[in-house]
Order: C-alpha cells, then sequence, then structure tokens
C-alpha cells in the first residue's frame, strides 16, 4: 500500500488548486469536464436538499498545494511571494503542512471571501467548515459573515444569513499567540456567530490527549476511567478518582454548552465558573453562547471512537459492554446543549484497525462499509509513518479475534445511536439555545466533592426561569451511568416530581436501559451500568404554554484536521420554502436553501466524496427544530 499511496486515487481533499471549482476527480465518468461538473455538483446539492439534507463544504483556505512558479502553482504565478504567508528569509512557511496562505493580506482575503460567496449564491451550500481556522484572523472570518449576510433570499435565492460558519480553532504554528494579527481560534470568536471545535469534552471523555505516547495510560469519563481501569493506567486508585473527577467536571460543563460564565460546584468543593475550571493550564469554559461550541468525541484525525476503547477499555471488556461505552461516549455530545458532532460510521462502530492518521492510508483503513457487515478492525498493523512507534502494542490488538465485532453488534450499535438521535430532537429542552436559558434551567444536583465516581445527573427544569420551553414536559433527567454496575442516586431538589423513563428509551432498541426506575417519593434514580438514561416529567394539563419559541442552536458539521474548537451563530427565523423552493438552474433542480442551519449531523454524511465526513445537516423540523 505504501509504494501506491501518494499515486492512488484516495484523498481527503486538502490539495486546494482552484477553490472556486468543484474538483473534476470526484465527478462521475463522463461528467468531469467544464460545465458537465458543475452542473453535476449543483444537481447533486439539490437532491440532498430535496431528501431534508444540508451540505457543508470543507474549506481550506490556510495552504495551497503548491507554491513557486512552476505548474501546478496557481497563487505565486498570479503575484509571485503575495499570496503566500513568508517567515524572515522570503521562505514559504509550511506550519499547516503545505504552503501557508497569507490571508492577512487584502487580496488574499478577497479571494476567500468571493470564494465562499460563490458557494453560497451560485451552488446554494449550507454551510462552511474551515480547516486549521487558526490560520485566519478573526477579521477575515468577520469579513466572510459580512458578506454572506449580504445574501438575500429575494435578490440571491439565498438566505445568508442562515449560511453558518465554524471550524478548526487551534492556535501553533508561526501565527500563534496572535504573533502576527488576532487569530480566529477558541475565546477569540464570541460575537461573531462563528463556531469552533472544543476539545474539553472530547479529552474529558475519551480520556488524555491525541498526542499521548501510550494511548492506553489515560482512560476517560467514556472509557472506564477509574471505575474500569485497564491493566496498564496511570496513576494510584486515588490519582485516578482524582483524575475522573476532573474529567466529569469537564464533561458536565460541555453538557451545559463550554460556557465561560456557567458555574456549578464543582470535584474541589467550590461552585466554579466554566472559565475557572481548569483544562490543560487554560480555562475550560470559554464560549458566551453553546454555538460558539462544537462537542465531539471522534473525527476523521486521531483514533476513531471504536479504536480509541480498544486501547483503553480493559481487553477483556466483552463486546456487547464495547457497544455500550461507544453509545454512552456519543450519548455526551448527542445530549449537550451545543450542536453536536459524529464522526462518520461512529454509530458503526467504524475502526481504522487503530490508525491514527489516515489521510494517505487508502481505502483499505478507511473503508466505511454502510452495509454494516465490517467495521474493519484488524485489516493490518497501520502504516509505518505515524503508528510504527505503537507497532507493538497494536500487534496483539489487532489479532484478538474478540475484538472484531458481528454484523449484529454493528447494527444494534446503530439501532442504539438512533434512538440517541431521536432523543436529542424529542424536546427543544436539549437545544434551549441561549447561555441565560441554560443557566437559568441546566443543572447537575449531584456534583460537587461527593459525587458518585462514573455518574452525571443533568437536570434541565422546565419549571425554573421565566419561559416554558416544551410545552409538554416539566423537565428531563439526562443520566449517565459510565460506570460497569448499576448505580442509585437520590436527586437533590426533585422528590416530589413524577419522571419516567422517555418514551423514545421504552420503545427503542436497548432493554437494559428500561430497567431504569424512579422513586418519586424520594427522588432516587436507579440506572443500570454502562448506560445513559433520559427521565421526563412531563406537564400537567391546565398548566400554561410556552410564552415564545426557544432559540434554536445550528447543529453543523464536519471534521477536524489537529488538535480542538469554538463559535457562535445566531440562527435565523426565515422561510425555508424561500423563493429557490423547485427552481431549476444549470445544475438541475435546487430545493430551498434560506434556512438556518440545523441539525445533529449524525451518520447522514457525504463521506466518502471528501474522504473524511462533508457533513450534511439534517433540515431544520418545522424550520425553527435543529
Amino acid at each position: 500500500m505504501a509504494a501506491v499511496a501518494d499515486q492512488d486515487g484516495f484523498n481527503w481533499g486538502y490539495d486546494p488548486l482552484h477553490y472556486q471549482t468543484p474538483e473534476g476527480s470526484y465527478a462521475a465518468e463522463g461528467r468531469q469536464h467544464g460545465g458537465d461538473r458543475v452542473a453535476a455538483f449543483r444537481t447533486m446539492v439539490g437532491g440532498l436538499h430535496s431528501l431534508g439534507l444540508q451540505v457543508v463544504l470543507d474549506q481550506v483556505y490556510n495552504h495551497t498545494t503548491y507554491s513557486g512558479q512552476e505548474a501546478p502553482s496557481v497563487l505565486d504565478r498570479i503575484v509571485p511571494g503575495y499570496y503566500h504567508r513568508l517567515d524572515a528569509t522570503g521562505q514559504v512557511e509550511t506550519s499547516t503542512c503545505c504552503q501557508n496562505v497569507a490571508t492577512e493580506h487584502e487580496m488574499a482575503e478577497k479571494l476567500m471571501v468571493d470564494s465562499v460567496v460563490t458557494w453560497a449564491a451560485d451552488y446554494h451550500v449550507d454551510g462552511f467548515r474551515f480547516d486549521l481556522m487558526g490560520h485566519h484572523s478573526v477579521e477575515n472570518m468577520q469579513a466572510v459573515r459580512d458578506a454572506l449576510d449580504e445574501l438575500t433570499l429575494a435578490e440571491d435565492g439565498v438566505d445568508g444569513e442562515s449560511v453558518y460558519l465554524y471550524g478548526e480553532g487551534w492556535d501553533f504554528g508561526e501565527v500563534t499567540g496572535n504573533a502576527r494579527f488576532t487569530q480566529a481560534i477558541q475565546g477569540q470568536l464570541g460575537g461573531s456567530g462563528i463556531g469552533t471545535f472544543s476539545d474539553r469534552l472530547r479529552d474529558a471523555v475519551r480520556g488524555g490527549g491525541p498526542f499521548d505516547e501510550d494511548q492506553r495510560s489515560i482512560q476517560g469519563f467514556g472509557s472506564g476511567s477509574a471505575t474500569d481501569p485497564n491493566a496498564v493506567a496511570a496513576g494510584s486508585p486515588e490519582e485516578q478518582a482524582a483524575q475522573l473527577a476532573q474529567q466529569s467536571d469537564l464533561v458536565r460543563l460541555g453538557l451545559a454548552g463550554n460556557l465561560a460564565d456557567y458555574s456549578f460546584r464543582t470535584a474541589s468543593g467550590e461552585v466554579l465558573t466554566g472559565a475557572q475550571i481548569d483544562y490543560n493550564g487554560q480555562s475550560a469554559g470559554y464560549a458566551q453562547q453553546p454555538a460558539e461550541v462544537i462537542s465531539y468525541v471522534d473525527a476523521h484525525d486521531n483514533e476513531t471512537l471504536y479504536d480509541n476503547l480498544v486501547f483503553k477499555l480493559p481487553t477483556d471488556t466483552s463486546m456487547t459492554d464495547r457497544v455500550r461505552m461507544n453509545i454512552l461516549s456519543l450519548a455526551t455530545t448527542a445530549l449537550a446543549q451545543t450542536p453536536s458532532f459524529w464522526h462518520a460510521g461512529t454509530d458503526l462502530l467504524r475502526s481504522k484497525s487503530l490508525d491514527r492518521n489516515s489521510y494517505n492510508s487508502g481505502d483499505h483503513f478507511n473503508e466505511l462499509d454502510w452495509s454494516g457487515q465490517s467495521n474493519t478492525f484488524g485489516v493490518g498493523l497501520p502504516p509505518a509513518a505515524d503508528n510504527e512507534d505503537s507497532w507493538d502494542i497494536m500487534g496483539p490488538l489487532l489479532a484478538d479475534e474478540d475484538l472484531v465485532p458481528e454484523p449484529a453488534d454493528i447494527e444494534h450499535a446503530s439501532q442504539m445511536a438512533q434512538d440517541l438521535l431521536r432523543l436529542r430532537f424529542s424536546t427543544d429542552l436539549f437545544r434551549l439555545g441561549s447561555a441565560e436559558a441554560i443557566e437559568d434551567k441546566v443543572s447537575f444536583p449531584q456534583a460537587g466533592p461527593d459525587a458518585t465516581p462514573g455518574l452525571i445527573v443533568m437536570a434541565i427544569d422546565d419549571l425554573a426561569g421565566a419561559q416554558d420551553v416544551d410545552p409538554d414536559l416539566d423537565g428531563v433527567l439526562a443520566v449517565f451511568n459510565a460506570s460497569p454496575e448499576p448505580i442509585t442516586e437520590q436527586v437533590d431538589g426533585f422528590a416530589g416530581r413524577d419522571f419516567t423513563l422517555s418514551a423514545v428509551q421504552q420503545d427503542g432498541v436497548d432493554d437494559v436501559v428500561r430497567s431504569t426506575e424512579w422513586e418519586a417519593d424520594t427522588g432516587t434514580v436507579t440506572v443500570p451500568g454502562r448506560t445513559v438514561a433520559v427521565l421526563v416529567d412531563d406537564q400537567e394539563a391546565g398548566e400554561p404554554d410556552p410564552t415564545e419559541e426557544p432559540t434554536e442552536v445550528p447543529d453543523p458539521t464536519q471534521e477536524p484536521t489537529d488538535p480542538g474548537g469554538t463559535g457562535d451563530p445566531a440562527p435565523s427565523d426565515s422561510d425555508a420554502s424561500g423563493s429557490d423552493e423547485g427552481a431549476t438552474g444549470a445544475g438541475g433542480e435546487l430545493s430551498a436553501t434560506g434556512v438556518a442551519l440545523p441539525a445533529l449531523v449524525a451518520w447522514a454524511v457525504l463521506a466518502i466524496i471528501l474522504g473524511t465526513a462533508v457533513v450534511l445537516l439534517a433540515r431544520r423540523r418545522s424550520l425553527t427544530t435543529e
């Protein structure tokens, strides 16, 4: 495979040449040239819209594949030395992996802005994910936002204000620390309507970080930390318990939107705001509004969630329990107040045979079997370039037949994942949409220094605050039991409330969760091990209707390309039946695009087209749901 890796057809799509042109290699045979590929792309977008999906493009304005005066360099041959960012010696900077583009230069920014507007206005794309967005300035991103906001349904067939922008807010390279401009990174985009990925919840759920020397050594909330330690887990039992307590606080904060000003009682015993909670020496909470954060636990970079659990769970963990921990980990994003991102195939237990950087690993490791017959685990040792140092650990794991799921395991995982999506959309209480509503309604009754290890109880109380968000419910309890054993917990402040297991889970595929119990007199809940349970308190007839619609949180997604995340879109109330409904352009029918970006992305992806997930977003339910 290595011999043909640089010549085969597999490509993640990060080799930009002409920013305003659809990539011909993705087009069908006979549709690859000139207007044919434009028409094919427009027809694809229209077809996806007709299915109730939206389309997000992964934009790579931070680099080009080539510079200099030889083909296939483009920008440098137009104005030599202008479009690329140079170091002190006049050499092109390459911290992005390729030839860095200097979008701080006026005409380079104009290229970026004009390109985005073209894709929105002419192709009716619904959102844009910016690769390595921290290599752009806040000014760049605001210029893109302002240009899109000028597009209207009446004049352009597109409601530009509804187009969602987000990206990778990582801080590294020659621009780090705002060295050349104010970077578009976590915590520096508040109020812009632009989102970034968050590494806070990701690392707390998975354990450790993507660059740990031994991925087994630090488990996370979703991979057995302290409650189910593996044979090589670092630290004493006391140290592991303290680590789990800190991870659990990061998960709580993530569920509540990773807001800088949201406060709760932490493992230290103190009531701290998100900004006061530590994440590797930084403020954990950085967002002003929940839409400034995209929550995720795996993406195209680094190990898939399934592979992460192979490393971190005890090796004798049954496949049944591995499926449950996969679902519990996904639930921390699906039930969060932020937009939620799922890697393509994560519901199918997708594996890349432990490959941590599969951008050039071909279909052999990147294959996604939509039929659910295989998850691609154990197809061989991953390529040496980024994995050889861990081959001695990987080899025995990849040879273990007990770590290969059967089709029935994959099917059950997928059905349980779909139940998570149904839970998210079963009530607007999981998508309150504003920091104010979250601060009013979301709490963690059992948090603090005496919290039960491996248990998180999130209460969303619709009796709190001035707004009645869900006319059918008085509240929700989401209970995450990451430990192997059932836990019974008294939920302070909720005695006398009449909670029952959500109808989604009562009628769902998971038999285990149906053993969840609620004792109203004492406010006590019992939840099985390795289970997330959602309980609802039905609103009694005669209680007041909601006074206003909740603010919607857009739910984008695409995938990050390096370590971390933030953003803050204010969704539009525009009419999704807008003026381009049924309109036919050069590319065929383009159904309505002027809608606020919705949806939990999950497994609906244009995954193979860009080699990672070009994310498709399910269209807003009744135009005001995610």
